[in-house]
């Protein structure tokens, strides 16, 4: 399986994993400095090797070097930050998990 760099799709507001030929993304829209991560989606045939969970890390890293204050719509997202405190920092407030 063949790993690739996150893209920033701004035109597409959506951050972009590309494996074998095929896109994972994560949607997102911003508001001033926060940006709100809507929809992930991992096409079927890369799920279950952990695509998903580099793709949000990925994101995380990237919003977080960029100082955005992450706001966590998307069920798997939630449950990602949830899993892992290192991430609690950048959340909105109220968003603590």
């Amino acid at each position: 399986m063949m790993e690739s760099k996150l893209n920033f799709n701004e035109a597409s507001s959506q951050f972009e994993l590309e494996v074998d030929g095929q896109t994972a993304f994560v949607e997102y829209f911003t508001e001033g400095q926060k940006i709100y991560l809507t929809h992930t989606e991992v096409p079927e045939d890369l799920r279950g090797n952990g695509i998903g969970t580099k793709l949000i890390k990925q994101t995380l890293q990237y919003i977080k070097k960029h100082h955005w204050v992450l706001v966590p719509q998307c069920a798997f997202v939630s449950a990602y930050v949830n899993d892992h405190p290192e991430w609690h920092s950048i959340l909105s407030e109220g968003y603590q998990m």
